[in-house]
């Protein structure tokens, strides 16, 4: 949950819509089993899915053991087995190295966000392969001939990022890139010739270039007499060519084509949503592209030689939330998730054309028929605008039996509550809670009008639109008008904040996760390599070092409202969030203990923005039901 955001046809190429997820059906009621907040956390959540250089196995992360550890799993009977045991830093997994079969991974201390890229050797051991103090590094890929590889750093300056060649014979380093103008590096051509820079105007506006390593020539993609927003998709194998997403002259963003040579342009694909991601496989093979289709994941697959569409089953529900074709191009692993169960991998072989499923996430002891499946719903907000949303319906809710209801609101500003798995959502609902995850103005995914309609008016206008969805949940007639509560993540947490302080009648209860509390505070205290960004988010949010706009961000931060709060609020923080510090929540809860209101705080010293160890969630998701149900369900 982040504090950043972040129409022409398919020129003569056919695509096929794939895992489009079927909508609720209906089905007679059930009494479904509660389970228990140690049940639901005993699902595994995996992510990544690097092949093996023979393509036998899979590398992931999986958080089985309680926080995020390495495994492998044997494509060819899905067997798993554990290649680290950390029990304190959460370990993820970034690529096997191709040469030795050893593997790359990251880790941060604490959820400190300063991440490293680790060596596991065979023998086990691990090697700090960026061991700067505060050094923050990201991998960007591997070079064509697989005996180097690239990553950002900020090691020499904390501000800024760097770009550098790591051997794998000898793990020596070199900087192909200094970041002297503080611009983002983006994607690195694979025979290290050239790379993507961007300078963020607004956080809906940026410019895009093409760096020439060689010659230091820099190609501007961006049309300086059409602003918008502009994103990497990769070089052609040739090296001829560039693709990149924009939504110049469009809502949304579409894919483009850039001619390096002569600088014509052509649109490659458009369609009524936004292209959230595009990319060719190793051997151009395949071209893969996500679009973003109301709150799901599309997924369209289209041989580049023919411009035929690779078919594929549907999975009901699925949503694909990540692809890695091997580098033989002979399969692919599909990360594949529903509103009722966690990511799933899965492997597609495009001779045989079998879809082979390799986990199972869910808790065996839940029955996915007693969760719920998500429903993207649309109400009216004070101004009719028309607001879309996530529902879950308890099974238990009915005209004789009104339920209480959450009005919850995601991280951003700018980000999307999307179709998908979310222990904690289906653990209230579960126990009885309608959940309506709204997507304000302001969210991403449904055009670039609504993506700016919140700037310079956070917690206004936007928080109208959480107001209007207690609204529309008060209109069903299933749901108990007098017993809606507010809650949120990041900026989320703001704005349950904002809704208790600056409209302390609205909501029964509030829970703010990690939420910004002091706005003028945050702003002047954003971590040094979100430099690059800063003009960006001052543009949207406000500059606090400006008389005026310290003023507004003064009036919408509750830290300065908690004289106001009638309502009982429960707060969770990560000691070492550096996004968010701890000092906000520290504030708010004084403020409002100082008003006699009823409070919880529950503090994680070893956690971060955001929870990643299981009995953290555990503990703090389980306590967020005792507050609910003592505070609204019984209050």
């Amino acid at each position: 949950m982040s504090l950043l955001k972040r129409s022409l046809l398919l020129s003569t190429i056919p695509v096929l819509l794939l895992f489009q997820a079927c909508g609720p059906q209906a089905s007679p009621p059930i009494d479904p089993d509660q389970y228990s907040i140690e049940q639901f956390y005993e699902n595994k959540r995996i992510s990544g899915g690097t092949f093996s250089p023979d393509e036998t196995m899979l590398l992931v992360s999986s958080n089985e053991s309680g926080i995020f550890n390495l495994y492998e799993i044997d494509i060819a009977d899905g067997s798993r087995r554990a290649l680290t045991d950390s029990t304190t830093e959460s370990l993820f997994a970034v690529s096997y190295v191709p040469s030795t079969g050893e593997i790359l991974y990251s880790a941060d201390k604490g959820g400190d966000e300063n991440s490293h890229l680790y060596l596991l050797k065979k023998d086990g051991s691990s090697v700090d392969l960026t061991p700067g103090e505060n050094e923050k590094v990201s991998f960007r890929g591997w070079a064509k001939d697989r005996k180097s590889f690239f990553y950002t750093s900020n090691r020499r300056d904390p501000k800024f990022y760097d770009l550098y060649e790591m051997e794998v014979d000898g793990w020596s380093a070199s900087m192909l890139y200094q970041n002297d103008s503080g611009l983002n590096v983006g994607q690195v051509a694979r025979d290290g010739s050239k790379l993507t820079l961007s300078q963020s105007i607004t956080t809906s506006e940026n410019r895009l270039f093409v760096y020439i390593i060689d010659n230091k020539e820099m190609i501007e993609i961006s049309d300086p007499e059409s602003p918008g927003s502009y994103g990497s998709s990769g070089f052609s194998e040739d090296g001829d060519s560039f693709f990149y997403t924009t939504d110049v002259g469009s809502e949304f963003s579409y894919l483009a084509r850039y001619d390096l040579e002569s600088g014509a342009r052509e649109t490659v694909f458009e369609t009524d949503w936004d292209v959230m991601y595009s990319y060719r496989s190793e051997n151009e093979t395949y071209r893969i592209t996500g679009v973003n289709e109301d709150a799901k994941n599309v997924l369209r697959i289209t041989e580049n030689a023919t411009g035929k569409a690779v078919p594929m089953p549907e999975i009901p529900d699925g949503d694909v939330l990540g692809v890695n074709i091997s580098r033989s191009e002979e399969r692919m692993r599909l990360s594949i998730g529903t509103s009722r169960s966690p990511s799933d991998n899965y492997v597609y072989n495009f001779k045989t054309k079998e879809l082979k499923r390799l986990t199972n996430t869910l808790n065996p002891e839940i029955d996915p028929e007693h969760l719920v499946t998500a429903e993207v719903v649309r109400y009216p907000s004070f101004d009719d605008l028309e607001i879309p949303a996530i529902y879950y319906k308890p099974h238990t809710a009915t005209v004789q039996n009104p339920v209480p209801a959450l009005v919850w609101v995601h991280g951003g500003p700018g980000g999307q509550t999307r179709v998908g798995f979310s222990e904690l959502i289906q653990y209230l609902v579960n126990h009885g809670y309608a959940v309506l995850a709204v997507n304000n103005r302001g969210s991403s995914g449904y055009g670039k009008s609504f993506y700016k309609m919140d700037d310079r008016n956070h917690g206004e206008k936007d928080l109208m639109d959480c107001i209007y969805g207690k609204k529309y949940l008060q209109s069903l007639d299933y749901i108990d008008p007098d017993r809606i509560g507010i809650i949120g993540g990041s900026y989320g947490g703001f704005m349950t904040m904002a809704a208790m302080t600056l409209h302390p009648d609205e909501f029964q209860v509030g829970v703010n996760i990690f939420g910004v509390t002091n706005w003028v505070r945050t702003l002047k205290s954003i971590p040094p390599h979100w430099e690059a960004f800063k003009e960006a988010l001052y543009a949207e949010m406000g500059d606090p070092n400006s008389e005026a706009d310290a003023e507004r961000l003064h009036r919408i931060s509750p830290v300065f409202h908690g004289d106001k709060v009638k309502s009982p609020v429960m707060v969770l923080q990560g000691a070492n969030d550096i996004r968010v510090l701890q000092v906000e929540s520290d504030d708010m809860v004084e403020a409002m203990r100082a008003n006699d209101v009823p409070v919880e705080y529950v503090i994680f010293p070893d956690e971060g923005h955001g929870f990643r160890k299981k009995e953290n969630q555990i503990k703090g998701y389980g306590q967020i039901l005792s507050f609910l149900d003592t505070y609204l369900k019984n209050g």
